[in-house]
């Protein structure tokens, strides 16, 4: 196996640490008179590896099948970004990628009779003919799963380099590759050992249909959201209005609806601003189209964060890149909180430099080229958003009378009308069922 990998050209620096060390384990192996022992609890370590990132991303059946796929899927390098964008292309490189690809189907039917049988084990063999314990998709990353476990398939079935070339160019041509072709939504991480932007496993499934009502509000970000992905001109949008009415839902509702054909979602606080300019570096060049989401924005009187969104917006030197849109949440229509003291205790000498500066505030919101309301339904709004929420659930058995009934209760205890009140009041019912 040692000898395989060292041939590899293109997809010669594989980080992936289970890789390497399955190599160097191989490559001990191969070597006379190795320590058995020591190479048994190798094994060992890299198989109990394999094992948490099946769980991680519910692999199943051929594990080491799914892993080689998942190397595959996840490396970037120049041929897989331009095959990401292009998908076949002509070229010289396509004789080194298919040295390669080679390499890799050799893996794929890799013999271990040979290892297992001189070290009395047969994991490899458990691995190769695996069932894994059925668990739902939000206990690991279906996006990767089912993509990967896609691509291993196909990979199966191939007889020859030719077709593997064509199986995998397909494959970054329709998912692309690396985190941004495997997951659709990412935050930013600040821990030393892993990338600055980071997939975000666990989302909420939720769609543009749960959010009862705004009907015109969700046709806005929609036809919005349309022209973005069809490389047409499209606005950084602003969602405001009342807590609890769906600003946060139509946005992710949005992810999960256009994410197929290419939207993906960066969500950054507003105390991260200050990377946007770095965020921006890492994805202008990629065949994605991003929405940079910042929810729950506002800020104080002494915060400056909202320069680095408005240098942004704006642009500098270096212009926004077109595959590139903000949509932001807020309670507040105009994002800056503005005291009456900025207002007023200002020396005559400071009036004309504070004027400016409360101008240079306020003007953020100028800069988001579509803003839309969300505001608190009215009470009959919210007793059709309370039945409506109620019909999902078959076991909630009331007639409408007796949920405005709840509803107007409910209200008593747990603020004002809403669609996050709304939602409360069913999941209280559901806990009489």
């Amino acid at each position: 196996m040692h000898n395989l990998i060292s041939r590899l050209i293109v997809y010669k620096n594989i980080k992936d640490p289970i890789f390497n060390e399955i190599i160097r384990i191989f490559n001990e192996f191969e070597n006379e008179n190795p320590n058995k022992n020591h190479l048994i609890d190798d094994i060992y370590i890299q198989i109990n590896h394999l094992l948490n990132l099946a769980t991680q991303y519910g692999f199943n059946n051929n594990l080491w099948h799914n892993y080689l796929a998942y190397i595959l899927a996840t490396t970037e390098n120049p041929f897989t970004l331009v095959s990401e964008k292009v998908g076949q292309n002509d070229g010289s490189v396509n004789k080194l990628v298919k040295n390669d690809l080679e390499i890799f189907l050799e893996l794929f039917n890799y013999d271990f009779t040979e290892i297992e049988k001189l070290l009395d084990i047969d994991c490899f063999t458990i691995i190769s003919n695996y069932t894994a314990v059925v668990k739902k998709e939000q206990l690991y990353n279906s996006d990767v799963s089912f993509k990967v476990q896609e691509l291993s398939r196909e990979i199966e079935s191939v007889e020859t380099v030719e077709q593997m070339y064509e199986v995998i160019t397909n494959f970054y041509k329709k998912y692309g590759v690396g985190k941004y072709g495997l997951n659709r939504a990412f935050q930013l991480s600040y821990d030393e050992d892993t990338e600055f932007i980071m997939p975000i496993t666990s989302l909420d499934d939720v769609v543009l249909d749960d959010l009862i009502g705004y009907d015109l509000q969700k046709e806005k970000l929609i036809a919005n959201t349309e022209s973005f992905l069809q490389g047409k001109k499209a606005n950084n949008v602003l969602l405001y209005g009342d807590a609890g009415t769906g600003k946060s839902t139509s946005i992710k509702a949005i992810l999960n609806q256009y994410y197929p054909q290419g939207l993906r979602m960066i969500e950054v606080y507003k105390h991260e601003a200050q990377y946007l300019s770095k965020i921006i570096k890492e994805i202008k060049n990629r065949n994605y189209k991003f929405i940079i989401y910042m929810d729950d924005l506002s800020f104080e009187e002494s915060e400056s964060e909202y320069k680095y969104l408005k240098a942004l917006i704006e642009g500098g030197l270096e212009t926004r890149p077109d595959n590139v849109l903000i949509y932001a949440t807020s309670n507040r229509r105009h994002l800056i909180k503005e005291s009456w003291n900025e207002r007023v205790n200002t020396s005559s000498s400071e009036e004309l430099y504070h004027s400016d500066t409360i101008r240079e505030k306020l003007s953020l919101v100028d800069r988001f080229g579509i803003t839309i309301g969300y505001h608190k339904p009215s009470i009959t709004e919210y007793y059709e958003i309370v039945k409506a929420i109620a019909r999902k659930y078959p076991e909630i058995t009331l007639s409408d009378d007796e949920l405005e009934k709840e509803a107007r209760k409910w209200l008593i205890n747990h603020g004002a009308p809403s669609g996050r009140t709304a939602e409360q009041l069913v999941y209280h019912l559901l806990t009489r069922y």
